[in-house]
């Protein structure tokens, strides 16, 4: 009942997971993954101890491999279960299961896959990724976005659409973008303006947060107004709206 994409940004080295259902809230249980070590979807049926322990997995460097099986063999109820994982290498392994409700399977290319069950037909997760690998000029987030928009052109989630989600991880243990529509009768167009808004305050306010490699932050209201209006306008300039 769900497609997502799974990639690593070759440019930045972030990873990222979008997903898009016809259920509530799908960013709620789907996406999982850090800076650095990689990124996990887990769906149909979802199981959400393959993000809880696929992240140890990732963490210890555990190939994407590795990690699909262990956590698989450990889950009596893997045939209803669809599992994709990149690791930290870009390397990636999807587990599709027996008792997954057609359309159901999963497809990748360099660095991404896309996987998905119940949906209208293979195209979704063939578009979703020709969708990708041809927007390699976009950021990582637009990219991301453009290939769930070219899934629900193909026909998406055969039940209809509800909810949406795009995380990503840039260097850190916690997300370096996070939007999601958990209820909206056309969740794709909702979170196309959700991600333009996020790029107005609260993409650069987060990047001027303490991180591990800046661990105080930008700390003066002034600067950080500044950076925030010349990190607006500057993006503006390069995604008018159309």
């Amino acid at each position: 009942m769900t497609w997502s994409i799974v990639a690593r940004d070759a440019a930045t080295g972030a990873f990222g997971v979008a997903v898009s259902t016809c259920a509530f809230a799908v960013g709620w249980r789907v996406p999982y993954g850090g800076g650095r070590i990689g990124a996990i979807a887990t769906q149909a049926l979802v199981n959400p101890l393959y993000g809880v322990d696929g992240l140890r997995l990732l963490q210890e460097g555990r190939s994407a491999v590795e990690i699909v099986a262990t956590l698989t063999a450990a889950d009596e109820g893997r045939g209803h279960r669809q599992l994709h994982v990149i690791d930290r290498e870009g390397r990636i392994a999807a587990h599709t299961g027996s008792a997954c409700i057609d359309w159901c399977g999963a497809v990748h290319g360099p660095q991404v896959s896309v996987a998905g069950n119940m949906l209208a037909g293979p195209q979704v997760v063939e578009d979703t990724l020709k969708a990708y690998i041809a927007a390699s000029a976009l950021d990582f987030d637009e990219r991301l976005l453009v290939a769930l928009e070219a899934g629900e052109k193909a026909g998406g989630d055969k039940r209809g659409r509800q909810s949406c989600a795009i995380r990503i991880w840039a260097g850190e243990p916690v997300p370096s973008f996070d939007i999601r529509v958990d209820d909206h009768a056309d969740p794709l167009a909702e979170l196309r303006r959700l991600w333009r808004l996020a790029h107005q305050r609260a993409v650069p306010f987060d990047r001027a947060l303490p991180s591990r490699a800046r661990p105080a932050g930008l700390t003066d209201r002034a600067e950080l107004d500044k950076f925030c209006e010349d990190y607006a306008s500057a993006w503006n300039a390069r995604h008018p709206q159309g």
